[in-house]
């Protein structure tokens, strides 16, 4: 089977599975309090930035923070766990079928998860925007361009955390231990953001992306470039290693 079929198939493996609530409910738990309370986007703006603007940053600070890697780390685990049971992947891997093939395919499908999250937070923002702009009379809706783009950067520098998050539950055999090692990875994010080799860490990636937004609009707060260097070959190495371990390792406890 070629890659594109191996994907298909994991895609109708998850069809009835509960990922898609795992997805969902993050973005309404983030933006549905934003809504209620959008009001303080008025009182406390320190930089003068407008309060539509000031309230999509805000709600997505959670989001690239705590609740994308989260995620990620959730769906991991239980795609890595899709065949744990009966003996499952021992029967996959007597197949015809690549080791490695079955895991880029399993990775994919993270990668598809994460883009119907970013629509998932899209939606939700703007619900949440025209539900807190009917509460305090003040349209709280930003061009749909301006969020889209916003929003896909932020997703987009999620990607090398995936891997790392991919790696973990392979390597990792007790989906407790995998799970609680990288939401614990998640805590230092913010603070490793702040020393000069935090472009070795991913899970600082999306909450990076996000402040640069803040900093067009604030520049006194964060820098408004993107640095892609060192960023990006970095970025791009851990996600090929990462990768490559993940393949290596995939199903070797069955096999041996």
């Amino acid at each position: 089977m070629n890659l594109l079929t191996l994907l298909r198939v994991e895609l109708l493996k998850i069809r009835r599975s509960k990922i898609f609530w795992i997805l969902l409910i993050p973005a309404v738990m983030m933006w549905l309090p934003s809504a209620m309370n959008a009001d303080i986007n008025f009182v406390m703006n320190t930089y003068e930035v407008a309060p539509e603007y000031n309230y999509f940053i805000q709600g997505y600070m959670g989001m690239a923070w705590f609740m994308i890697p989260a995620t990620l780390m959730i769906c991991a685990v239980l795609l890595n766990q899709t065949e744990k049971s009966n003996h499952g992947l021992l029967k996959c891997l007597a197949l015809p079928v690549s080791a490695a093939g079955m895991c880029l395919a399993k990775f994919l499908v993270m990668i598809v998860l994460t883009f119907v999250q970013l629509l998932l937070s899209i939606g939700t923002y703007y619900a949440s925007a025209v539900l807190a702009s009917e509460i305090h009379g003040y349209s709280f809706v930003l061009p749909f361009a301006y969020v889209c783009r916003a929003a896909s950067r932020i997703y987009l520098a999620a990607l090398p955390t995936a891997a790392v998050y991919w790696m973990l539950s392979i390597l990792i055999s007790t989906p407790i231990f995998s799970m609680g090692l990288g939401l614990a990875s998640i805590v230092p994010s913010v603070l490793m953001l702040n020393t000069k080799v935090w472009y070795c860490y991913p899970m600082d990636y999306p909450f990076y992306i996000l402040m640069t937004e803040y900093g067009k609009l604030a520049p006194e707060v964060f820098d408004t470039q993107i640095q892609l260097m060192p960023m990006l070959p970095i970025a791009a190495v851990l996600t090929v290693a990462c990768l490559a371990i993940a393949c290596i390792r995939y199903g070797k406890a069955e096999r041996s």
